[in-house]
Order: C-alpha cells, then sequence, then structure tokens
C-alpha cells in the first residue's frame, strides 16, 4: 500500500515540478524581507486594559491610546504601498543611530523608551494630583555603540562601574570620563542578568572624550496608591506617554475629567511633565475621527499645524487641542463643553 502511495506522489511531483518550483520561488520572492516599514493606518485603543491604580477612580468616558499600524515590508506590502491611499514606507536604516544596529536593538530602544514614558508619567501624574512619590531606582542602559574599535559595550548592558566608581546618573559617566588620563577604563555591566567586566577604551569626539556610546537612564518610582502598567508585547516607545498621565491623573482624583467623552491623543512626556512631539500624526488623527473619538489632543508645534491642516482638508468634526504640558489638557477638559 505504502508503494502505491509513494508511486503516485512521485509520478506527480515529477509531473508538476515546473509549476511547483515556480510557486515556491514566487512565494519566496514574494514575502521576502526587505529593508522597510510599511505604515499601513492607525486607530485607536482605551488605556484601561493596560493601566490599573490602586482604589483608582472610575470614569464615565475613556482615555485612548492614538496608534499607527506598522508592518515590516516585503515585496508585496512594498508595492501596495504606492497604489494603495494613505499607504506609506520608511527605511528600517532610518530608525537607526548606527549602520551596525540590528532589530533587537531597535526593539530594545523602543521597549527602554516604552519604560522610561511609563515612569514620566507616574510621576507627573503622582505630582499633579499631590499623590505621594518617590525615586526607587535609576538604572542605565546602553543604547547604541557608534564606535567598535575595541569596544566591548553591547546594546542592552546595564552600566553599573565605570574606572572601579558606581553609577548614580549620567553626569557621573561624563566626569568619569572627562577627569581621566587613561587610555582605556574598567567597566562593570550587567549582561544577561551576570555581571561582566571588560576595559572601555575611551575616544576623542569634538573635543570631548568618550567611550563610543550612547547610554540612556531608566527611573522605577514607588508610589501611595500603587499603580500597575502593562503594555501589550508589540507596544513599544514612548508616544503614549502623554495619553498614560492624564489616565493616571485622572484614576487619582476625585473629579470625572472625561465626563463621558471619548478622548484620543499622543504625545511624549518628560520627566517634568512636557509633552514632545510624535511621528505618524495623520494616522492617529484619522484613526480617532474613525474610531468616533470626541477630542484629540496633541503636541504643540508641527505636530498641531499638521493636524489642523488635515482636518481642514478633510473636513474632519472632531476637536484638536494643542498641549505643551499635561495640566494644558487637564485644564482643558475642566472646561470643556460641547
Amino acid at each position: 500500500m505504502f508503494n502505491k502511495y509513494y508511486a503516485f506522489f512521485k509520478k506527480n511531483i515529477k509531473e508538476n515540478l515546473f509549476y511547483i518550483i515556480t510557486i515556491i520561488v514566487f512565494l519566496v520572492i514574494t514575502f521576502y524581507p526587505l529593508d522597510y516599514y510599511i505604515f499601513t493606518g492607525g486607530g485607536i485603543s482605551n488605556i484601561d486594559s493596560r493601566i490599573k491604580v490602586e482604589n483608582g477612580y472610575k470614569t464615565n468616558g475613556s482615555y485612548n491610546l492614538s496608534y499607527v499600524t506598522q508592518v515590516k515590508g516585503n515585496i508585496i506590502n512594498y508595492l501596495l504601498s504606492y497604489v494603495m491611499p494613505n499607504w506609506e514606507r520608511d527605511k528600517v536604516s532610518d530608525y537607526k543611530y548606527d549602520e551596525s544596529d540590528n532589530l533587537e536593538d531597535l526593539k530594545f530602544r523602543d521597549d527602554l523608551d516604552l519604560k522610561q514614558a511609563n515612569a514620566n508619567a507616574v510621576k507627573t501624574a503622582y505630582i499633579l494630583a499631590g499623590s505621594d512619590y518617590k525615586l526607587k531606582s535609576r538604572s542605565f542602559y546602553v543604547i547604541s555603540i557608534y564606535s567598535r574599535d575595541g569596544n566591548n559595550f553591547k546594546v542592552g548592558d546595564k552600566l553599573l562601574e565605570l574606572d572601579n566608581k558606581k553609577i548614580n546618573s549620567l553626569e557621573d559617566v561624563k566626569n568619569i570620563i572627562n577627569i581621566s588620563s587613561k587610555d582605556y577604563l574598567d567597566a562593570t555591566v550587567l549582561r544577561d542578568k551576570r555581571e561582566v567586566h571588560f576595559k572601555a577604551k575611551l575616544y576623542n569626539y569634538k573635543k570631548r572624550k568618550v567611550i563610543g556610546v550612547i547610554v540612556n537612564e531608566l527611573d522605577s518610582y514607588s508610589v501611595n496608591p500603587k499603580v500597575k502598567i502593562k503594555f501589550n508585547s508589540n507596544e513599544s516607545g514612548p508616544s503614549a506617554g502623554f495619553m498614560t498621565t492624564l489616565f493616571i491623573y485622572d484614576s487619582l482624583t476625585k473629579y470625572d475629567y472625561t465626563r463621558g467623552l471619548k478622548i484620543a491623543g499622543t504625545g511624549t512626556i518628560s520627566s517634568n511633565g512636557y509633552v514632545g512631539p510624535i511621528g505618524g500624526v495623520k494616522y492617529k488623527l484619522l484613526g480617532a475621527v474613525n474610531s468616533h473619538a470626541d477630542i484629540f489632543f496633541v503636541p504643540s508645534g508641527n505636530n498641531y499645524k499638521e493636524a489642523v491642516k488635515i482636518k481642514k482638508k478633510r473636513k474632519l468634526k472632531i476637536k484638536i487641542v494643542k498641549v505643551e504640558k499635561a495640566e494644558d489638557a487637564i485644564n482643558y477638559l475642566k472646561k470643556y463643553s460641547k
């Protein structure tokens, strides 16, 4: 019986070998990854599934994250981006700090940006609400390597010591480097959950000393009441920081600032409460409109100008509000009337 089936399949494969090979080649070529990101649209998502404030106040309305749908480029979606309305493409290299960066490096940076944005949002919201907070820890991570000659750092390294001195701030890193007369400094990092020791080479760059890497900090706060933030695995980057701040603040205060409204918005948040610019404003605005949001908060400056231009061009029915600091949005909502 087995020989009978084997002979049948062998015969059919042999007779259709050309078509089989053609299909395989077509599929491989078509779905071969390209060095592009393809942007295909936007939308909004209620933030309340991601953030829980202990004994937090509930709202009748909602705060919604505005997002852009982004996929890795292949030949099909790359070609479609030239004919589909509102589809756009960006080179992956445009998101790299250095040509040696890989996708894992980009993902690490985006994840770190999200974590720091959450920390900034917590700090800002608790300050504005008059709730208890204090700095619990501050860590320092290598996010890019721009000089690899004799450089033993890796993106994702947590910098613990430099020249046998503990790192407590980014200023510590600069000061240790600037006062050193050595060619190499002893470095200690946490990598893959274990301490690694090596020599870090000193370079002269634009009349100053450097170790050939970019280091960013990550803060963590102890707060009362407690707050838990958990974004989805496919969500990253700093652009949710501002809306995260608004949601936490409203949860901490008795007054319901939403008053039944569907509120959407975007923007980074700094540690002192300033709202920063983001990319993909067009997609995020159109996503808010398609989801029937009442208000769209957007960073002032070019982001706001772009949003207003799109609203006028497409005759969109939505209130666009520019913000420079988180309290701008709070004050607006306090006075808002339909």
